[in-house]
């Protein structure tokens, strides 16, 4: 049997390992932006910029979760 609270705990650890990708991928964007190539760091800032948005929301989401099994 699942535990009631399996799946706030599992989009938590999703959310987790989505901000530390974020960050190993900022890191090569800096890196790529150094190397010269501004248009490529820019499409990561962007694609980076859509996952900063979108953790705000999970983060809410996953709270919404985490109360409703605990009520």
């Amino acid at each position: 049997m699942i535990e009631k609270n399996a799946l706030p705990v599992a989009l938590e650890l999703i959310s987790d390992n989505q901000i530390a990708i974020a960050a190993a991928v900022e890191e090569l964007a800096l890196w790529v932006r150094q190397s010269g190539s501004q248009k490529i760091a820019d499409n990561v800032r962007g694609a980076l910029d859509t996952i900063d948005r979108n953790a705000t929301l999970l983060q809410e989401a996953i709270c919404s979760l985490r109360n409703a099994h605990t009520a």
